[in-house]
């Protein structure tokens, strides 16, 4: 039986979901874990069980827009600069880790109190 395009689209999704939740298992301190396409809209995104978001639905929407643009804009820049490895946006709450593999944007946010987190992020990549 051949896959439609929406059983392929089905499959990717849940392949999405799995890697976030191998994301999660990583570190405790791993509050979130998502996937967000070139326009910011999330195609796929868990928060641990137990814990509040810290932004609004709204706001978080604004905030994978922004994320999504600047992906988007460096782009162009790989030439000369080389592939994105990682951002690493800190905040006094929390660490906001970006990821880009296969023209989506991994949006991983992390307690502040984790304690290698360049380990973390070695974890992330090869998790993704």
């Amino acid at each position: 039986m051949v896959k439609t395009a929406a059983d392929k689209w089905k499959d990717t999704v849940i392949k999405y979901r799995k890697n976030c939740q191998k994301i999660l298992e990583i570190s405790d301190n791993i509050r979130y874990a998502g996937i967000v396409n070139a326009y910011g809209r999330t195609l796929t995104g868990m928060i641990k069980p137990n814990l509040k978001p810290l932004l609004q639905s709204e706001d978080f929407k604004n905030e994978l827009f922004v994320i999504s643009t600047l992906i988007s804009l460096r782009r162009d820049s790989v030439g000369a600069i080389g592939k994105l490895e990682h951002v690493v946006l800190q905040h006094q709450k929390i660490t906001i880790v970006i990821l880009q593999k296969n023209n989506v944007t991994y949006y991983v946010s992390v307690n502040r109190k984790e304690k290698d987190l360049e380990k973390t992020i070695a974890s992330i990549k090869k998790t993704i």
